[in-house]
């Protein structure tokens, strides 16, 4: 697939990073010759220094007979204009742009082929948004994702002393909870993924990844920690386009503060928020977070435009008293970095973004793509087409089908039914399939999988 990236910061580069593995042709366009160059050394991808919207930049990349134009420059503006142009001139089939501004999120009927033709939308801040309300919904979690529309979640979660499954071997599963059906996806043990068999035993600090129907999310749970009480109260530093969207989202449910330093700004929210409390401050003043009950937050939210200052408030706030605490990083170096004992989540727009970029792009019906905590992992969803005669996957057990190594489907979705993978479950065509791969480079043996054969009519 020939691809054009718009943009190489750190968005364009990661999802540069992300297919240039994978057999694609792809040019990176930027108008820092310094950051291109640093990007050329490392991947096999073409480079132009120039404006990424202008024809003639883009007639130099290739957009004549490029498939797809991804714009993740810094600039919603450039991002639209780019996608007119390779429309009008180029006849780009898929053009996909990052669009941040509310303000034109909210006129849908302005990404029209009529009117500004961007096949996709990407919205961080929404992503973000969504991806911070399931953590809140599950407290203990340190990942939520959601496949087959929400009725099937995969969630990580740390394996605490004292869990029912802790020291168990992962067939006991079943025995400790009859009538739930749900399957241990993979395991990280210091860091290293483990392919979970029956015989595999959860230990105590294992990253657990599991999959199951949503009803019973919150009883897998339980067998491996200790359950956490229900969020009441939420604590948000950083008033921005992401702070204001998760403060209206989630104030009918829980009792909402938040903290913005600037004036206007926090002015602008209280206007514009019906329940939650605006404080005008500081989110790492130690005296403010006192007289604000820090120690009986359940969830503290840094989510400021600066890194630095979120994982210092976060700290601050867990050191404080504050049950779980979560801090938004771009910079994808720091996220495993901080992400310990004291900081619960590290939060990576990166990586929310990349996910719902990856989805696009992926060949075969790939409907729903998650990169996953660690980055080295993917989880995808696909839907299963055709019959026996022409399909890898149609009309047969999951123990005849050759998946890549470290690949396992753990669940599959026919219609409303969520039945959860074994060995001699037959997939059927339609069936939405959900599959784990401890290794992405694999990603190109499973998108061939689920492609039809060219007899299928």
């Amino acid at each position: 697939m020939k691809i054009i990236i718009l943009g190489a910061g750190q968005v364009g580069a990661s999802v540069a990073d992300n297919l240039a593995s994978e057999a694609n042709d792809i040019t990176v366009i930027d108008d820092n010759a310094e950051v291109l160059h640093d990007l050329q050394d490392r991947l096999d991808i073409r480079t132009i220094t120039g404006e990424a919207s202008h024809p003639d930049t883009l007639m130099q990349a290739g957009a004549d007979d490029a498939d797809m134009i991804i714009a993740v420059t810094r600039s919603d503006e450039t991002n639209m204009i780019a996608c007119q142009v390779a429309y009008t001139l180029f006849h780009t089939p898929t053009k996909i742009a990052r669009v941040r501004s509310v303000e034109y999120l909210n006129h849908p009927r302005l990404f029209s082929q009529d009117a500004l033709p961007v096949d996709v939308l990407i919205s961080p801040e929404q992503l973000v948004t969504d991806y911070i309300k399931r953590l809140i919904e599950y407290p203990g979690a340190l990942q939520v994702l959601d496949f087959a529309g929400g009725r099937v979640q995969l969630v990580a979660v740390h394996a605490y002393h004292g869990g029912p499954l802790v020291g168990h071997e992962l067939r006991d599963i079943r025995e400790h909870m009859p009538g739930i059906d749900a399957r241990v996806a993979a395991i990280f043990r210091k860091g290293k993924p483990i392919t979970p068999e029956g015989d595999t035993i959860i230990e105590m600090d294992d990253e657990v990844f599991f999959i199951a129907a949503r009803k019973h999310i919150r009883a897998v749970m339980g067998e491996l920690r200790k359950m956490d009480k229900p969020v009441k109260r939420v604590m948000l530093a950083g008033g921005g386009n992401i702070g204001m969207r998760l403060a209206e989202s989630i104030e009918d449910q829980y009792q909402v503060r938040i903290i913005e330093h600037n004036t206007r700004r926090a002015k602008l929210l209280s206007e514009n928020l019906n329940r939650s409390i605006v404080l005008l401050g500081d989110a790492a003043d130690e005296e403010l977070l006192l007289d604000e009950n820090i120690e009986n937050t359940d969830v503290f939210c840094s989510l400021t435009n600066d890194e630095e200052a979120n994982i210092l408030s976060a700290m601050l706030a867990k050191r404080l008293g504050a049950r779980k605490v979560m801090s938004l990083i771009n910079r994808a170096s720091y996220v495993n970095l901080v992400q310990s004992e004291t900081i619960d989540v590290a939060i990576s727009p990166q990586q929310a973004t990349i996910g719902s970029l990856l989805t696009h792009i992926r060949r075969g019906d790939v409907v729903m793509v998650h990169s996953l905590r660690r980055g080295a992992a993917e989880a995808i969803e696909a839907v299963a087409h055709g019959s026996r005669d022409n399909s890898k996957v149609v009309g047969r057990a999951i123990d005849e089908i050759k998946l890549p190594p470290g690949t396992t489907i753990s669940a599959i979705v026919r219609g409303e039914e969520v039945i959860i993978a074994h060995h001699d479950t037959v997939i059927e065509t339609d069936d939405h399939v959900i599959l784990f791969l401890s290794d992405k480079k694999c990603i190109q043996q499973v998108e061939r999988l689920f492609q039809v054969g060219v007899t299928f009519f």
